[in-house]
């Protein structure tokens, strides 16, 4: 948590106290500098006061343009001058809702810090955009600079890429030229990434496409397809739910679980309850087309290479294997104990 050496709400106090009342009571409305902490819109303080939006707007421009030229805010230069700092130690660009709870988890003080930064020519706000959230800059040039790294770190992740937050990073400094040495650091770069809207990390901190259900997870499969390329390997579906319910904090219940694996292409039954994940190269199937793709693939083999091929892609039991497999009808074994397909 970033520490102001200001108190905000005196501050705002004596920059607005020459205000005459209902200049005060906009500015205080507009920016939620209340006792309730509440923004009120143009029309909620024009039927107040019974005059129009518009009428609004252009009391409250007066009004901060009367707050710019007074001598009040001239005396206070160096708060401003403290936020300048403190965003140009968060990188020179950072978004809103980063900046503001980093001063404050109190939304009244965040208010109060919006209200300074809106005042300040010295601070530029972009608004919230396809690509981006609402953020505040302090360098022009350097936040094109991140807008195009964003872009084009976008741009190089497939739809299901799942990276270490250590490697986005890197990424993403790669597509980063001509950065000063300064901003190159770990916590610059999560905040600049936390200004994209198409990029996000999952609930276990991996990195990619926000639109990917391995990202935005959104229900028990989504959870299941975490937990299992966590776990590297096939697992049963009530150990599937007992990791959700571990790692994420989620009761899940076991046919429930089953329920959303088998009817999920990410996801291949390969043994009695058994799952895995279709990206392993993992396969559906019985165990006799399972032995005859492999044999039609790799030409004949001993049966101790087909069993090891087999559980490469099935979860099946070695006596399966070779049941199927001494079947004269789908396979045949030549003089040198080799098997083949029919």
């Amino acid at each position: 948590m970033a520490t102001i050496s200001f108190k905000p709400k005196k501050i705002t106090k004596k920059i607005t106290s020459h205000l005459q009342d209902r200049a005060s009571d906009v500015i205080m409305s507009r920016f939620g500098l209340t006792l309730d902490g509440k923004k009120k819109t143009l029309e909620e303080i024009g039927k107040k006061y019974n005059i129009t939006r518009e009428r609004v707007r252009q009391v409250e421009d007066v009004a901060m343009s009367a707050i710019k030229k007074s001598a009040a805010f001239r005396q206070e230069q160096a708060v401003f001058d403290e936020l300048k700092q403190l965003i140009t130690r968060f990188g020179s660009v950072v978004a809103e809702h980063e900046l503001l709870f980093h001063i404050s988890k109190d939304k009244a003080i965040q208010n109060h810090i919006h209200f300074f930064l809106t005042l300040h020519d010295s601070f530029k706000r972009h608004n919230e955009s396809e690509h981006f959230h609402a953020h505040w800059s302090v360098n022009d040039e350097l936040r094109d600079l991140v807008y195009d790294s964003l872009k084009r770190l976008y741009a190089s992740l497939n739809d299901e890429d799942l990276i270490p937050e250590t490697e986005i990073i890197k990424k993403f400094f790669d597509h980063m030229k001509d950065i000063a040495e300064e901003y190159k650091n770990e916590e610059i770069a999560k905040r600049w990434l936390a200004m994209s809207k198409t990029i996000s990390k999952n609930p276990l901190g991996e990195w990619g496409k926000t639109s990917s259900p391995n990202v935005r997870t959104r229900g028990v499969k989504d959870y299941a397809f975490l937990v299992m390329r966590r776990h590297g390997s096939p697992m049963h579906f009530k150990e599937v739910a007992d990791s959700i319910s571990k790692v994420f904090n989620k009761k899940v219940h076991y046919a429930t679980c089953h329920n959303e694996l088998i009817k999920d292409a990410r996801f291949v039954l390969v043994g009695r309850g058994m799952y895995a994940l279709a990206e392993w190269g993992y396969k559906t199937g019985t165990a006799r087309e399972v032995i005859r793709d492999i044999l039609k693939r790799e030409g004949p083999l001993s049966k101790e290479e087909v069993t090891k091929r087999v559980n490469k892609e099935r979860y099946f039991k070695t006596n399966t294997i070779l049941v199927n497999l001494v079947n004269p009808k789908y396979f045949k074994k030549n003089k040198s104990g080799l098997y083949s397909s029919v």
